[in-house]
């Protein structure tokens, strides 16, 4: 009878702690971090396909997206897809694209992030030389990789609500890993 209660507690005490790990487990995942691999050549040279990060889910609740986060929401055209993309335009703002570049309100935005070879073409959302202006909640999203990426050009704008949250962590591949940079704020000069 001894020997059983032993085996029992022994256990039991594993069970417990294999609850304990999967509630911690499924609060961080749910709250605050979830993890997300990159799929495709979008976000090219900063993101590669197949990499994983870890997306912070709780700092938008408190703050709002800055200019040139990078942010992982879910697709407009089907929710059941997550993008990863950088916001180039925040709410309310004129965004204007002319001969390769984003102007704010009038002021072009330097793009520290991506080299000057990148060409940004136009879409069926956002045209050369038409001034778009941001809905209030929205944010003009779009690729670093300019030729190979879906983004605000073609679709329009994103609610906040699809935004699930920021890159913060590069996990995979190990030599890669570390924090995400962002440019400094705000990146638009006269």
């Amino acid at each position: 009878m001894w020997l059983f209660r032993k085996i029992f507690t022994f256990f039991f005490d594993i069970l417990e702690s294999i609850v304990v790990a999967l509630a911690i487990f499924v609060v961080v995942y749910l709250f605050l971090y979830q993890p997300h691999q990159v799929k495709g050549r979008s976000m090219e040279p900063n993101f590669h396909d197949g990499e994983y990060i870890l997306t912070n889910k709780y700092e938008y609740r408190f703050n709002l997206p800055k200019r040139g986060e990078v942010i992982v929401f879910k697709s407009p055209q089907n929710p059941d897809i997550d993008y990863i993309k950088r916001v180039i335009g925040l709410p309310e703002e004129h965004i204007k694209l002319v001969n390769n570049h984003f102007y704010i309100n009038g002021v072009k935005l330097i793009e520290s992030y991506i080299a000057d070879s990148v060409f940004t073409y136009n879409g069926a959302f956002l045209k050369e030389g038409i001034e778009i202006v941001i809905p209030k909640n929205h944010y003009l999203v779009i690729g670093d990789n300019r030729s190979a990426s879906s983004d605000s050009r073609e679709w329009g704008t994103i609610e906040k609500t699809s935004i699930i949250g920021r890159s913060q962590l590069r996990y995979w591949p190990f030599e890669r890993f570390g924090l995400i940079p962002y440019p400094k704020y705000p990146s638009i000069s006269s």
